[in-house]
């Protein structure tokens, strides 16, 4: 079963949604027959807020589930409630983000493009610092909270039951001087070093690669479970986007596949940044 609360959250909506659908039931008709508003019942399928395990009792009851799939989904709504650990950092991080770390903390594959940065799964804390504080809004105290959290994510890398990661980021993103040149030769000697890890792979998509199938950077996330289906992530300065459904995994699945397609393979790209450091050191 998903472990972190967020995951948790997001697989008693869709089982929810399945039980009121094989009923061909609509949200408005269960919540008239409980005495509750239609929308409601839409909240509970949809993650938006936190769901009692009362009610889910009386959507179990109402649906005539069996008594272990009852006590399932008032399983999965008491540790919903719980706090993942990157949660104790408050306002470092924005509740749009803190959503994504708690899908990520589950996720059994991640495919990122990056186009303009290094991913954040493979940055130094100087690195991360550089971009948080440059242009931030937030207060020094949340700044270093944001960091904070980004190096404690990156132990998913090493630790059991981590995800197969798979990265493609644009020339521009590995060339890019962030900080200073001293900086940023530290961080690209990360890089290699994290490409060493069995479960990260790295492309780097060349300047002259051509027209590519994309407008930003963009994360899909795959589940162990097949309950739980693929999603894409994308996010901005203040907010962020969640795609679920056939067609939009399927196409950005398609684009990652041409991206990947038309990037220079993990060992070229592996020369590529050499190279750069190279460029860095003298």
């Amino acid at each position: 079963m998903a472990g972190s609360p967020t995951a948790r959250r997001r697989r008693l909506s869709i089982e929810l949604k399945k039980l009121r659908e094989r009923n061909s039931l609509t949200c408005a008709q269960v919540g008239n027959a409980l005495d509750w508003s239609g929308s409601k019942v839409n909240r509970m399928e949809t993650g938006l807020g936190r769901v009692q395990p009362s009610d889910v009792d009386a959507l179990c009851r109402f649906y005539e589930t069996t008594d272990e799939l009852r006590e399932f989904l008032k399983s999965l709504a008491r540790q919903a409630k719980t706090r993942g650990w990157w949660q104790v950092h408050g306002s470092g991080v924005p509740e749009w983000f803190s959503i994504y770390i708690g899908l990520e903390q589950d996720a059994s594959t991640l495919r990122q493009y990056q186009c303009e940065v290094l991913p954040g799964l493979l940055q130094t804390e100087a690195y991360s610092r550089e971009l948080h504080t440059c242009g931030s809004y937030l207060p020094p105290a949340d700044i270093d909270r944001a960091v904070r959290v980004r190096m404690e994510r990156q132990s998913m890398l090493d630790g059991p039951g981590g995800p197969d990661c798979w990265f493609i980021v644009s020339e521009g993103a590995v060339r890019r001087v962030i900080g200073d040149r001293q900086l940023m030769r530290a961080q690209l000697e990360h890089v290699l070093e994290a490409v060493e890890r069995p479960r990260v792979t790295l492309q780097a998509l060349p300047f002259d690669a051509g027209t590519c199938p994309t407008t930003g950077p963009f994360t899909m996330l795959g589940f162990p479970d097949p309950e739980d289906p693929d999603i894409v992530y994308r996010d901005g300065i203040t907010d962020a986007m969640y795609l679920e459904g056939e067609p939009h995994v399927r196409e950005y699945t398609r684009a990652f596949d041409e991206l990947r397609a038309a990037a220079l393979s993990p060992r070229r790209t592996t020369e590529l940044i050499r190279h750069v450091v190279k460029e860095h050191t003298r």
